[in-house]
């Protein structure tokens, strides 16, 4: 999708500085706070350094993330939540300001959707009794409370929204009218919660598949070199290999040996920005024996082979001319 050749609204410029430095990894995808009550912006960069995310959060806004890749974390007070890969959550900074960090080492992809509060008020005041207890405070026009929700992983249908919202399919002139639409679509799904002692059947399911989801995840994260089969993590998850597999890879949306592979680039990745690895020795930590094979899947993550890494990155490009 093309960038737009309109410069970052007033709104938009606390955004900027946030997130300069990681270059051409921040950009507005659609939006007007003032117009319309909304924003969506992209961000796809490489970390070598934790980046303080609470900057670019808006006192008084509601702020969804929707987190494809990378670890980060947002704190307000005592309560803590954590968006890892495959997750979406939101968040509200009020007079106490929200801690909030990016965690260093890793590729992070992510979509933030902004709401101003009068927006919100406009749009869900006739179902305040079905909202999420944030989103409800922030109705009542009461001085801003700081507060997150629990991030939950995102399904199937939200990650085909998520990835429409990067590319929309429609001409130009209709991107207003179907943005507004799938940020409504965004609210229908993140903004209500079913009554507290009603948890239906499917809400069950999905709590069972997410367990048997970080089972994988921790299974393989034990030993990147010396992953175990398949079929012994499905017996540590008390289900069959095809069943775990075909949920992996509904919940996550890539299979099991996609995620495993991911794992391993991102800690290659780290291995040769330290400086104490050379390919070969990195190749081999994390369980390729083949340095081709290992080089071709590391150019398909990262966009250059590891002998040039991380300096020829888009991002590290950016940051480089920069300087």
């Amino acid at each position: 999708m093309p960038r737009s050749s309109k410069a970052p609204s007033p709104r938009f410029e606390g955004e900027v500085a946030a997130w300069a430095a990681v270059g051409a990894g921040w950009r507005q995808l659609f939006g007007s706070f003032g117009d319309l009550g909304f924003s969506l912006e992209w961000h796809d960069f490489q970390a070598n350094d934790p980046i303080d995310w609470a900057r670019s959060f808006h006192p008084g806004s509601i702020e969804l993330c929707l987190n494809l890749l990378g670890e980060g974390s947002v704190e307000a007070g005592n309560r803590a939540a954590r968006f890892g890969n495959q997750t979406a959550g939101f968040y509200r900074q009020g007079r106490i300001p929200l801690s909030a960090m990016r965690a260093a080492g890793q590729t992070h992809r992510f979509i933030t959707v902004e709401f101003r509060p009068d927006f919100l008020g406009r749009e869900l005041s006739d179902s305040r009794e079905t909202l999420h207890p944030l989103v409800r405070d922030s109705l009542r026009g009461e001085p801003a409370t700081s507060g997150i929700s629990e991030p939950a992983p995102l399904t199937a249908r939200q990650r085909d929204l998520v990835m429409a919202l990067r590319q929309p399919p429609v001409l130009a002139g209709a991107q207003k009218l179907w943005y507004g639409a799938k940020v409504r679509e965004l609210m229908s799904e993140f903004f209500f919660v079913p009554p507290a002692d009603a948890e239906l059947f499917c809400h069950r399911q999905q709590r069972v598949a997410l367990d048997r989801v970080e089972t994988v995840v921790e299974a393989l994260k034990k030993d990147l070199a010396n992953p175990p089969t398949l079929e012994a993590i499905a017996r540590e998850a008390a289900c069959s290999p095809f069943y775990l597999s075909r949920t992996f890879s509904k919940e996550m949306g890539q299979t099991i040996p996609q995620y495993l592979r991911q794992l391993r680039m991102e800690k290659a990745a780290a291995l040769l920005r330290s400086g104490s690895f050379n390919v070969t020795e990195a190749a081999l930590e994390v369980g390729y024996s083949s340095l081709s094979h290992f080089s071709a899947a590391f150019h398909q993550t990262f966009g250059c082979c590891p002998g040039l890494y991380p300096m020829a990155t888009p991002t590290q490009r950016a940051a480089g001319g920069k300087s």
